[in-house]
C-alpha cells in the first residue's frame, strides 16, 4: 500500500490538473459561444444565396457553367480542416484517419503525386508531412482566427486551378458541428458542383411559394455571378463549422477530464483516510502492547 505522503502528493497533483482542465473547459465553452454566434450571423446571407440559386433551378432554366462540368479525374485536391492544438478528444484523430483513407483511395486511382492537400490547421498539416505529401500552402492561422477574406482567397485559388483544368475534382473534409456533444465527420465534393443534388433539394421544398424575380441582364449572367459567391461562402461556412466543432469537442473533452479527476480524487481521499486510520490503529496497538509488556 502506498504511503500517506505518496497518496497526499497524488491528490495535490490531481487537484492541480483539475484546476487546469476546469479552466480550459470554461475557455473552450466561451470560444464555442462566439463561434456559434459567428455562424448564426452568417447563415441568413448564405441561406439567401442558396435560396436564389434553387429558385433559378426550379424555373427549369438551363444552367451552363464551367463549375459544373465533370471531367476525367487525373488530379484531385483535398481541403481538410482540423485544429492548431490538441486536447480536443478524437477531433483531429478522426480527420487524420479519414484523410489517410482518402489519400490511399485516390493514390490507387490517380497516383499519390497527383493528390494536392490543403491543410487548414497545424495538426493536419503535420500529419500531411508525415504522409510524405507537401502541403499546398500554410493555412494554420485560418483555423485559429477564421475570416471571410482568407477563406475567399482559398476558394478563389481552388476555382482558378479547377477552371484551368489543372485539377478536376476538389473534396472537403471537416467535422460538422451538430451539438456540443456531437460532431459529425463530413466529406463533400466541392468542385464540380453537382446541380442534380441542388435540384433535388429545391424540388423537396417546392411546396413553398416560388419567388418571382425580374432578372437583368439574364439568368445565365446572374448564375455565373452567383455560383462563385456560393463557392466562396461554402469555404467560409465549413471553416466556421469546423471551428465550432473543435471548441465543442474540447469543451466535452475537458468536462470528461474534470469529471475523471474528481472521481480519482474521491478514490484517493478514501484511500488516504483508510491508510491514515490504519496507521493510527497500528500506533495505538503498539502503545497498548508496550504498556502490557
Amino acid at each position: 500500500m502506498a504511503s500517506l505522503k505518496e497518496v497526499k502528493g497524488r491528490i495535490n497533483s490531481i487537484n492541480g490538473t483539475l484546476k487546469i482542465t476546469s479552466a480550459m473547459k470554461m475557455v473552450a465553452s466561451s470560444k464555442l459561444h462566439k463561434a456559434q454566434e459567428a455562424i448564426e450571423n452568417m447563415l441568413p446571407y448564405e441561406r439567401r444565396l442558396y435560396h436564389m440559386l434553387t429558385n433559378f433551378l426550379k424555373s427549369d432554366v438551363s444552367v451552363e457553367s464551367p463549375f459544373i462540368v465533370k471531367r476525367e479525374v487525373k488530379k484531385v485536391a483535398i481541403v481538410v480542416f482540423a485544429s492548431n492544438s490538441s486536447l480536443c478528444g478524437g477531433f483531429n484523430a478522426n480527420v487524420i484517419r479519414h484523410l489517410t483513407e482518402m489519400i490511399n483511395q485516390y493514390a490507387g486511382q490517380v497516383g499519390k503525386e497527383n493528390i494536392l492537400v490543403y491543410p487548414v490547421g497545424r495538426k493536419v498539416a503535420d500529419a500531411v508531412k508525415k504522409l510524405d505529401i507537401v502541403p499546398e500552402g500554410d493555412y494554420q492561422h485560418m483555423s485559429g482566427k477564421p475570416n471571410f477574406q482568407e477563406a475567399s482567397e482559398l476558394a478563389s485559388a481552388l476555382m482558378t486551378r479547377f477552371l484551368s483544368g489543372e485539377i478536376q475534382q476538389v473534396e472537403l473534409l471537416y467535422n460538422h458541428f451538430k451539438s456540443t456533444s456531437t460532431q459529425v465527420l463530413t466529406r463533400e465534393t466541392y468542385l464540380p458542383i453537382d446541380l442534380s443534388k441542388t435540384k433535388e433539394m429545391a424540388d423537396a421544398g417546392s411546396g413553398e411559394m416560388q419567388a418571382d424575380y425580374i432578372v437583368e441582364p439574364s439568368v445565365e449572367t446572374v448564375v455565373s455571378e452567383l455560383l462563385p459567391k456560393v463557392l466562396r461562402m461554402k469555404i467560409y461556412t465549413v471553416l466556421l463549422d469546423s471551428v465550432a466543432a473543435e471548441h465543442a469537442a474540447r469543451t466535452m473533452a475537458m468536462q470528461i477530464a474534470t469529471d475523471n479527476a474528481n472521481d480519482l480524487i474521491q478514490e484517493l481521499t478514501l484511500l488516504y483516510n483508510k491508510s491514515r486510520q490504519q496507521a493510527i490503529t497500528n500506533e495505538l496497538l503498539d502503545i497498548i502492547g508496550g504498556t502490557m509488556s
